[in-house]
């Protein structure tokens, strides 16, 4: 193995693991050695896609797909100015439903995820796993200390594009037969993860990540996908609006609760009438234009502050990232370019700046919608 051999591959997915896993463990060996195994296991799983299409016993489903993915892939580059690597070049089959396992955690009148710090990439509002085992029991062991948790299955993480060569991110049997609409923004949102990333910030990297899916998104079935495909991303994105408006309204409920002056007792009641708000409203939605649509019912069942924390470092920043699109006229280059600027500064004057619409625009004035 080129770059230093075993010990190097090692130290850097260790390091670069951060994202995923983002922490210090009580046993550190131990946790590095399971993050870093687990890493190599996956880059070891994984055939390059060319070899698996010209393999006469790559069955036909998952040929299509990974057939879709090269178009996608190519169309990052082209059209979306995303990184032309080698990443998601190779596929694996890691014979699980999740490439990793991600705990959170929140106190109980607070919607402040808890963060753990790590080498090379800084604090991350959550700790990753490769087996679901060693989650649930950092969770339990958290919750006995006052916490509020959540383990969640993630379908695919980024190395930040510097695994390069050892193969890049692969593509994963975990979301490799999702829909072609959620296909293709999971893959712009890995991607822009390589583009910028402030190490000290999980909702500044979520938020441009998913801005850059959802305009990536839309611009890839607007060209290229048809009219089925079209139809089941509109029906899916619908929910999925719908959704985040529903978990906005309970975390400014919540939020207004937990900042108040009344006594913990008080809040404490509070907090339980909320919830019984946002489950009476999710099973009104159910029931009303999602004509008994499910989906969302593990998460529901999940919900505490530490779920809706998590909802927030995807979703709070968006609208900002979308309209400094806008401000740079819908050009990539120049919106990453813009992105880059902003992830180098402190954290406090990196928000003030994104936020405030007078520092997001540029002589080339503002577009209505993005191209």
């Amino acid at each position: 193995m080129r770059h230093g051999g075993w010990a190097a591959a090692v130290a850097a997915t260790v390091s670069l693991l951060a994202l995923t896993s983002g922490c210090t463990a009580p046993d550190p060996v131990g946790y590095y050695a399971q993050a870093a195994g687990g890493h190599l296991h996956m880059v070891n799983a994984a055939r390059p896609v060319a070899e698996l299409l010209a393999d006469p016993a790559t069955a036909p489903a998952l040929r299509e797909r990974l057939q879709l993915s090269q178009r996608l892939r190519d169309f990052a580059v082209s059209e979306l100015k995303l990184p032309d690597n080698r990443s998601y070049r190779r596929y694996a089959d890691l014979q699980r439903a999740a490439a990793v396992f991600n705990v959170v955690a929140a106190r109980e009148l607070s919607l402040e995820l808890k963060t753990w710090c790590f080498p090379v990439v800084g604090c991350v509002g959550y700790r990753g796993y490769f087996n679901r085992a060693p989650a649930d029991s950092l969770a339990a062991e958290l919750r006995t200390e006052g916490w509020e948790t959540s383990v969640y299955g993630v379908p695919a993480y980024s190395t930040l594009g510097r695994t390069d060569w050892l193969g890049g991110d692969p593509l994963l049997n975990t979301f490799i037969q999702w829909p072609e609409g959620e296909l293709a923004r999971l893959l712009f949102h890995e991607l822009s993860h390589q583009v910028a990333y402030a190490d000290d910030d999980t909702m500044f990297n979520e938020s441009f990540a998913v801005a850059v899916e959802r305009i990536g998104g839309a611009r890839w079935l607007r060209r290229h996908a048809g009219a089925a495909a079209q139809a089941e991303y509109a029906a899916l994105d619908q929910r999925r609006q719908d959704f985040r408006a529903l978990t906005l309204r309970t975390r400014l409920r919540l939020q207004a609760i937990y900042a108040g002056p009344a006594p913990d007792a008080d809040k404490r009641q509070a907090k339980a009438a909320a919830m019984a708000v946002f489950r009476a409203e999710y099973e009104a939605l159910k029931a009303g234009s999602w004509a008994g649509f499910s989906g969302y019912d593990g998460w529901v069942a999940r919900a505490n502050n530490a779920t809706f924390a998590v909802q927030a470092a995807y979703d709070e920043l968006v609208p900002a990232f979308e309209d400094l699109f806008v401000a740079q006229g819908g050009d990539f280059d120049r919106f990453f370019a813009a992105v880059k600027t902003l992830s180098r500064l402190p954290k406090a004057e990196r928000r003030s700046r994104l936020l405030q619409p007078s520092l997001r625009t540029t002589s080339h004035g503002r577009h209505p919608h993005p191209p």
